[in-house]
């Protein structure tokens, strides 16, 4: 895709030169910290001045602390891509970081300074988001993107949703499935604009021999059957006809999925991991379908969309992006490579922990560890790359951007 434009002129600190930089690595950073807290927490050994139960703030923190910045980074980094315009540095990128910041302390001292007022400054920051993405966008005349507007306004009704049923009713049971499937119908969103974009890049520059299919009808088909499928699921997950709507999602992705020549990219693994990440999203409906019909633990699917999904994608995506901007060759290192491996370990590991009750306890430990290790890893790997100025790219240098 293109390259951003233009910049404005800027001499402050490179880190909140795109917004990429901050929010990846604090949210890279904060969701394998995250996780590590999580664990004591499980066991009781750990509780922090939260209004919310400890899975509750558990599942809060992965889907509106740490998803949200992965969101909020790739968006403002991508944006200007799409709309011609000038990205967000400086002053305003650091008000952003600052309100997100403020949201987790927020709900961290929510017992101490009330779920309202935590509530308040938590929901702030995806609003926030919402309105500076639909100003850019309508700015830009880019109306084919207002579907992002969309999710993103929705993404903050269902963290708004979530404190007020994690205080009303002890447990934020729909607004979980709420958010999560909103997460999910992001990823193939995104995905599906960014997976067989590069794929057919790559290709085109190596072999182009079967490129991936072109966005057309099974592709719309397939989205508007995930999204009402999912919206069922939110409501009514154990019911016969979310089951069979589950299967029927999880073949159309699995289908959508094929067509995008997955299999001709293992040679680079910048290109396959994205690949990869999608794949649990069939896997996660199929999985869901197996639990709607009372035959898995709902937990299984659940954590093939979360871990799997959400967090092999966002990896896939925060490693490609750095390098693109920072100007690096895109190519992935040992180091990258390990964390990819450790991301995938961390999904197989929490699903097979959901299969497999003998051994949940072991699993969980592998996943939890894997998964902090994975991002923890990303964060301290990509530290100086989001850190330094942007290194000019050699000639003949491959690039790419969201």
């Amino acid at each position: 895709m293109a390259q951003i434009p233009r910049l404005r002129p800027y001499d402050g600190p490179a880190v909140l030169s795109y917004g990429f930089r901050p929010f990846f690595l604090l949210g890279s950073a904060y969701a394998g910290l995250e996780v590590l807290a999580w664990l004591p927490m499980f066991y009781g050994e750990l509780s922090l001045t939260t209004s919310f139960s400890p899975l509750d703030w558990h599942v809060h923190e992965m889907l509106f602390g740490y998803v949200a910045a992965i969101v909020a980074g790739f968006l403002l980094t991508a944006i200007p891509n799409w709309t011609g315009r000038l990205p967000l540095q400086g002053a305003p990128l650091l008000g952003l970081v600052v309100v997100w910041l403020a949201g987790r302390i927020a709900v961290g001292l929510s017992a101490e300074i009330g779920w309202l007022v935590a509530m308040a400054i938590d929901v702030a920051f995806l609003a926030l988001m919402a309105a500076a993405v639909a100003r850019e966008i309508f700015s830009g005349k880019n109306w084919r993107n207002l579907k992002i507007v969309a999710l993103l306004s929705l993404l903050a009704i269902a963290n708004l949703a979530f404190h007020l049923e994690a205080h009303l009713e002890g447990r934020a049971q729909y607004a979980t499935r709420f958010g999560i499937g909103l997460v999910i119908f992001l990823i193939m969103v995104v995905g599906g604009r960014i997976v067989p974009s590069f794929t057919r890049n790559w290709l085109m520059r190596r072999d182009p021999g079967r490129l991936p299919a072109s966005f057309d009808r099974l592709d719309m088909g397939c989205m508007a059957l995930s999204a009402v499928t999912l919206l069922l699921w939110a409501i009514h997950p154990d019911g016969r006809a979310t089951g069979v709507a589950l299967v029927a999602a999880a073949l159309a992705n699995a289908v959508r999925l094929a067509r995008w020549a997955g299999e001709r990219t293992v040679a680079d693994r910048l290109v396959v991991i994205l690949h990869v990440g999608f794949g649990f999203v069939p896997l996660g409906f199929g999985l869901a379908a197996l639990a709607a019909f009372g035959l898995i633990a709902s937990s299984a699917g659940v954590h093939a969309w979360t871990v799997g999904a959400i967090g092999i994608m966002t990896l896939a995506v925060m490693s490609r992006a750095s390098l693109g901007h920072a100007g690096r060759p895109l190519a992935a290192s040992p180091g990258l490579q390990a964390v990819y491996g450790l991301a995938a370990l961390a999904a197989v590991a929490r699903i097979a922990a959901a299969l497999l009750p003998d051994w949940s306890i072991t699993l969980l430990h592998v996943a939890a560890f894997a998964w902090a290790a994975a991002f923890l890893g990303f964060a301290g790997l990509y530290a100086p790359l989001l850190c330094l100025p942007k290194r000019p790219a050699g000639p003949g240098s491959p690039r790419t951007v969201p």
